[in-house]
């Protein structure tokens, strides 16, 4: 039986289009749709249980994987199947994620899995921007509870002129790369970096990406009610007690108001805020507790979140006492790590960020190998959250999606900032000592301090601030600086990161609807302010790169060799190279270039002699004498027939002086003339068109004896004639043995 098909086509503008598509594929899931753009394809379904989870909170799984096959490619590694997702697929699950969950309904806790899968890629589309879209539609024809359709577009821009999901190659071009997730209604994440952008022109891109994305919402609609749109499912929906609510908040508010006001440290506020919730719980009997116990917790943080969130709107103040546009305290140090190539501490408050820069070659750079693309970052940064930096004890599972996405953001802030002629692979990595508000920026801060400390010429500093946002409509206070329970109890959280010339990366998270384009870009001036004293803050503890890189740091010297040279410094089996490290002490890398054709040389070393030795090797290998020049030479080798020497400016490049070139007088012993050691100069003729190898003199450089006469070339004569076989039987024209070998 052939399926029935229901297709929507999106039209982006400039000729290109995207497809949803349902009823052929995976028709057991929830709900499944096939995007398409070019002939990339995405497959997303969505499940979600019938049941509700004994747990508080909605276990949510997006998961985004990209099959090597739709790229007509093998998985690397050993085992030739698709093992633990990239950090580019990381990446993108947490962009959907993000946009996804605050959607759904806050007291619907049932197991929900979101799976998207590349099954055909296009090297003209990127697929990540397509996987909310994919996504949200999947949803849209399920009877999950859901509240909006959403979608995701990618926006760059090229010469003055922005693009809806460019292509990588246009990418390369742009001057910005962010990701906009929204509903028709309302912007709710951002993440992107940009190439020192004003607050004005990122707002123009977020609106240029948003009318896209409309689009992209009534298509959902659409195909939706053509398809026949499932009446949403019936759960088990929280139980709501207002007489409740009302009591607790009543026993509850004006204390959390005070202890708010107090200005106290997170432990102080902790401690105190426990005190109050002891109270009210003894203000209930065992009966009512063991009837009521959840709502009771509920309805106390509630009524705190409303007690903090007014402090801030009457009277501009917040939980430790700041005022709005406040900074917290920040004290800076580098070079604290004695051993590294680069390192230094940023704490700003109770968030403190300790950062190392390591140096290396290309072989270091970390490899980028997926269906979508291959290349390798030069510099890249690796971002570490330990329970003990929060004060907690917990496993730990290997790297979280968190990490993966703080890391990210950080990197994309600084890269920019890195010569595109930097000799090194540059890896920096985050060490979170202390976290309470935005360890991302703190490591942004750290990681712009150990790169100068470093020695690494980044061309500005770079600094990064969090910011919220309070509103109940009508009022609404920008907050510089977020702490942690403010990034929990606020309606959006903002992370910037930029120069003092303009912003380089952000991210996003907007929980109030329809937040309004002016409060967005007074939010991003206010957060311009922030970044500029931080950066006050950076450059007093450093203010420019070290010149050189440390004494023990490795020094990096590139040389540029033509590639009929390659075979001859590896030598055979790498023997030639890997006796120059061994006796240098330094890493040497050779890669070829595939543009100019020729051999890029990077020497690593910790010691200059050794690598002056490297060099010298290298000129030695590459030097080439010119026919009619004179050339300071040494003696290395005594010959019955001659003396071979080295060119004092080449050591390791060899010559052979024959005996018949030492004097215009006829030399019957090499000693007689030169010996081991003796340095003197020679004239260079370029190769004997007779024998094909390289002729020297030294007698061409000494004044011809007066009344010198030449011998006469030998008369040809039966002795010194051919044998009746043709061949040669004149035994003083022959060569001896031992020159032949030399030769």
């Amino acid at each position: 039986m052939i399926p029935k098909v229901f297709k929507e086509v999106i039209e982006l503008g400039d000729g290109r289009t995207v497809s949803i598509e349902t009823g052929k594929l995976a028709k057991q899931a929830h709900g499944s749709v096939v995007v398409q753009m070019g002939k990339a394809m995405l497959l997303c379904t969505v499940v979600s249980n019938y049941k509700q989870s004994d747990v508080d909170f909605l276990p949510l799984t997006v998961d985004y994987r990209e099959k090597f096959a739709a790229a007509g490619k093998y998985p690397g590694g050993f085992f030739k199947r698709e093992a633990r997702p990239s950090d580019d697929e990381v990446l993108t699950m947490r962009l959907i994620d993000r946009v996804l969950r605050p959607l759904f309904p806050k007291d619907y806790h049932a197991e929900t899995q979101v799976m998207i899968q590349l099954m055909s890629h296009d090297p003209e589309v990127m697929p990540d921007a397509l996987a909310g879209l994919g996504a949200s539609a999947a949803i849209q024809l399920s009877d999950i509870p859901f509240e909006t359709p959403i979608s995701e577009a990618r926006v760059g821009r090229i010469n003055g002129e922005f693009v809806i999901n460019p292509t990588r190659a246009q990418l390369a071009e742009s001057d910005l790369d962010m990701m906009i997730g929204a509903s028709a209604d309302s912007v709710m994440m951002v993440e992107g970096e940009m190439d020192e952008i004003s607050e004005e022109e990122m707002a123009d891109a977020i609106k240029f990406a948003h009318e896209a994305i409309k689009l992209q919402c009534a298509a959902q609609v659409k195909l939706a009610e053509a398809f026949g749109k499932k009446a949403t499912r019936e759960y088990d929906q929280a139980i709501e007690n207002e007489e409740l609510a009302a009591k607790i908040n009543t026993l509850t508010y004006d204390k959390c108001y005070a202890i708010a006001a107090k200005g106290t440290s997170k432990v102080e506020r902790t401690d105190a805020f426990a005190v109050v919730k002891e109270e009210v719980k003894a203000a209930f009997t065992e009966e009512e507790l063991a009837e009521y116990g959840d709502l009771v917790g509920k309805y106390f943080n509630k009524s705190q979140k409303e007690a903090v969130r007014e402090l801030t709107l009457a009277e501009g103040l917040r939980l430790d006492g700041r005022k709005t546009t406040e900074i917290r305290p920040i004290w800076g140090e580098v070079d604290y790590l004695p051993s590294t190539h680069g390192s230094s501490i940023f704490t700003r408050g109770e968030t403190q960020a300790l950062a190392t820069v390591t140096l290396g070659t290309s072989r270091d750079a970390n490899i980028i190998d997926s269906p979508t693309h291959e290349g390798e970052e030069r510099f890249y940064l690796h971002y570490n959250f330990p329970p003990f930096c929060t004060g907690e004890a917990r496993p730990l599972r290997g790297t979280s999606r968190r990490e993966v996405g703080h890391g990210n953001l950080a990197q994309r802030a600084l890269k920019g900032m890195v010569p595109a002629d930097c000799p090194y692979t540059v890896r920096v990595v985050s060490e979170v000592l202390e976290s309470n508000g935005s360890s991302s920026m703190a490591t942004v801060c750290a990681g712009t301090m150990a790169l100068m400390d470093a020695g690494v010429q980044i061309t500005k500093p770079v600094s990064g601030i969090a910011m919220g946002l309070i509103s109940d409509g009508d009022r609404y206070a920008v907050l510089s600086d977020i702490l942690g329970d403010e990034d929990h109890l606020g309606d959006m959280d903002f992370k910037v990161t930029g120069t003092a010339d303009g912003i380089t990366a952000c991210q996003m998270d907007i929980k109030v609807k329809g937040l309004s384009y002016e409060i967005l870009v007074n939010a991003l001036k206010q957060a311009r302010e922030g970044r500029m004293h931080i950066l006050g803050k950076i450059t007093e503890v450093i203010e420019t790169p070290n010149a050189d890189v440390k004494s023990h740091s490795p020094k990096m010297i590139t040389r540029v060799i033509p590639n009929e040279f390659i075979g001859a410094l590896i030598g055979p089996g790498g023997k030639n190279i890997q006796e120059l490290q061994k006796t240098t002490g330094c890493t040497i890398v050779i890669n070829e270039d595939p543009v100019t054709e020729e051999g890029i040389v990077e020497i690593l070393g910790t010691g200059q002699e050794g690598i002056d030795q490297v060099l010298a090797n290298i000129e030695s290998m590459l030097f080439k004498p010119t026919v009619g020049e004179s050339y300071e030479v040494k003696v290395i080798k005594m010959l019955d027939f001659g003396a071979v020497v080295e060119y004092t400016q080449a050591p390791g490049n060899e010559v052979l002086l024959h005996v018949s070139e030492l004097a215009w007088e006829r030399t019957e012993n090499v000693t007689d003339v030169v010996n081991m050691g003796d340095i003197f100069e020679v004239k260079y003729f370029g190769k004997d068109p007779k024998t094909r190898k390289e002729k020297v003199s030294k007698k061409a450089l000494l004044p011809k004896p007066e009344g010198f006469k030449p011998r006469p070339p030998r008369e040809n004569n039966d002795r010194g004639g051919r044998d009746n076989r043709g061949r040669d039987n004149r035994r003083d024209d022959r060569k001896p043995r031992e020159e032949k070998k030399a030769e």
